[in-house]
């Protein structure tokens, strides 16, 4: 509002209007915070991820410099599959969803695809996993009434149809809504490289003298489930989704670096579908155990993250830090026993 003072206002009618002003800015400050507040309900942390960002040095400001990683919210019912643009991404994190079915998030900073999808709507998990990063981009395709105005008070920049309209468009392989697809160079110039990837992942040798040899792991949601396979060949682990083989949409079969399955806590969150059935929320602040896979051997090791603009680290039981393989990087929640 502009104050615009009359001259023939008296000073005391002025002074009450200021006060008036004042009282109104104040007390609707107070009513937004409140419904803002309201459409969580209880039982969240302290910390839920939706707080503000990290302080930026001036003139270093993630838009000023491109550092921001994509990060894409992906469908993986059947019908959604196969995937298109996920062999391109740095870290594919998966999530159980509501019924048991599970979503997966690609995260992109060395390098962009053409192509990305199919684009599914966010959840509130999303928000505290993606407080690692300065200022991410999240390009999704919608979410619940509530969480929208969770997801504009995150420290991110969200993209969906609505927003960036020439960035999305529908397939034709595929029926609605398993077939909406984002071009990524339509907002986010050219990839920001890997110092963007403020994971807490560590790269190098395998832990010195651990683990044990593996040739497979299974994680199963109560309607899903993830396997992933060495191969020899490949020096890869081979990705496998409901008993059959994950491939690309040219069918290139999905193949992981290094896969982790980070055993946390899952909880209901206030949130629920059109069916009814509760949305889970999957805490990524905290600690546990979990199980890291590279080079045909799995690592039982343990998984800490302070707070949620926090990378996530990773040690051995005598507390040594436990360096990944070069290259994609898995990460599956599986609930904590």
């Amino acid at each position: 509002m502009t104050w615009s003072p009359v001259a023939t206002v008296g000073r005391e009618r002025g002074t009450r209007g200021r006060r008036a002003a004042t009282t109104a800015a104040l007390l609707a400050a107070t009513v937004t915070a409140a419904l803002a507040a309201g459409c969580t309900g209880g039982g969240a942390p302290g910390d839920d991820g939706r707080g503000t960002s990290r302080q930026s040095e001036p003139g270093t400001s993630p838009s000023a410099t491109g550092s921001s990683v994509l990060a894409v919210k992906l469908d993986n019912a059947a019908a959604a599959r196969p995937h298109t643009g996920v062999d391109a991404a740095d870290v594919v994190y998966a999530e159980q969803v509501e019924g048991g079915l599970s979503r997966l998030m690609a995260v992109y900073a060395t390098r962009l695809p053409k192509e990305v999808g199919p684009v599914r709507s966010a959840r509130e998990s999303d928000l505290e996993l993606l407080r690692q990063f300065d200022r991410p981009i999240l390009a999704f395709s919608g979410a619940q009434k509530k969480l929208l105005p969770l997801i504009d008070r995150a420290p991110l920049r969200a993209e969906t149809p609505g927003s960036a309209p020439d960035a999305f468009f529908r397939g034709s392989g595929k029926p609605a809504p398993h077939n909406l697809y984002l071009r990524p160079e339509r907002i986010l110039p050219e990839a920001p490289g890997p110092a963007a990837l403020t994971t807490g992942f560590r790269y190098g040798p395998a832990p010195a003298g651990g683990g044990t040899a593996a040739t497979s792991q299974t994680v199963r949601y109560p309607a899903a489930r993830f396997t992933f396979t060495w191969s020899d060949s490949r020096d890869r682990w081979l990705v496998g989704m409901d008993g059959a083989p994950a491939t690309t949409a040219d069918g290139t079969r999905m193949a992981a670096a290094t896969v982790v399955v980070q055993y946390v806590k899952v909880r209901e969150s206030a949130f629920r579908d059109f069916l009814g059935n509760n949305t889970p929320y999957t805490e990524t602040v905290g600690s546990g155990k979990a199980r890291v896979l590279r080079d045909g051997r799995a690592y039982d090791v343990n998984w800490k993250r302070e707070d949620a603009s926090d990378g996530t680290a990773f040690t051995t039981g005598d507390g040594m830090p436990v360096n990944f393989a070069k290259g994609q990087v898995w990460v599956v929640y599986a609930k904590a026993s």
